[in-house]
């Protein structure tokens, strides 16, 4: 069975790297047959970021004058056609086989209402994406933990997830309260409550280190454990602002 699956990108300002995560989007689409649909969320940006998508033949693009990440996503999520939707950053690349992971992954399963999978940064050194690899095993073997024995639990990496459209619509879709941090977390709390959520390693994908360089991995690593708990324990994140990281 064919299951239609529409990408929606958010993009603020993000001319630098969108043409990259647009051409493996493509890559992966192209001479293969799929049901698919590419959205680009122009959020609110004042660089070429339109131009650039509008360079790609066939790209569907919507203007969200609301600057934020949610905003962004809500925007796509309306706009597309999709029985799924791939929330996929403007910074980040398909690795080859994503999309056959995920329609495999979802008709298998007719519970499954999202699917998530790690980040591996391109442009980070050995050392760095050591530690970023370890904190995404304690992650995964944590949610297996907490799934199994106590029956809760569930991750989401923000950038790297795919949402059944059914379940995304019984929950009222993405929360508007929320600008950035701790969306995943909060999606993937709300949405366990209609169907199964699944975190696996074999579902990677690229992305720019950037943020992380900024901020440093330890403290990236704790600022998203302590949004997690968060979201959880008081149904908001810890930390309220983003910074951008051009």
């Amino acid at each position: 069975m064919k299951l239609k699956l529409s990408f929606v990108i958010p993009a603020y300002n993000e001319e630098r790297y969108l043409a990259k995560c647009l051409e493996s989007v493509c890559r992966e689409i192209d001479g293969r047959g799929y049901e698919m649909e590419v959205i680009v969320v122009n959020n609110a940006s004042t660089d070429g970021t339109r131009k650039v998508a509008e360079s790609f033949p066939g790209i569907s693009i919507v203007d969200e004058p609301r600057k934020g990440l949610v905003q962004a996503r809500q925007s796509g999520f309306k706009t597309s056609k999709g029985e799924l939707i791939a929330n996929v950053d403007a910074d980040t690349m398909l690795t080859p086989g994503w999309i056959i992971k995920v329609l495999d992954e979802f008709s298998k399963d007719e519970k499954l209402v999202a699917l998530s999978g790690p980040f591996l940064y391109y442009d980070l050194s050995g050392p760095g994406n050591f530690w970023v690899k370890s904190f995404f095993y304690l992650g995964f073997i944590g949610n297996l933990i907490g799934q199994k024995i106590f029956k809760k639990g569930s991750i989401l990496q923000g950038g790297n997830f795919v949402l059944r459209r059914t379940a995304l619509e019984k929950i009222g879709g993405y929360n508007m309260k929320l600008q950035f941090y701790g969306e995943d977390a909060d999606m993937a709390m709300r949405i366990s409550k209609v169907g199964n959520v699944k975190f696996t390693l074999d579902l990677p994908m690229y992305s720019s280190a950037r943020r992380l360089k900024m901020n440093g991995i330890f403290m990236t690593g704790l600022r998203s454990t302590c949004d997690y708990i968060w979201i959880m324990l008081f149904k908001r994140p810890f930390q309220k602002t983003a910074r951008d990281a051009r």
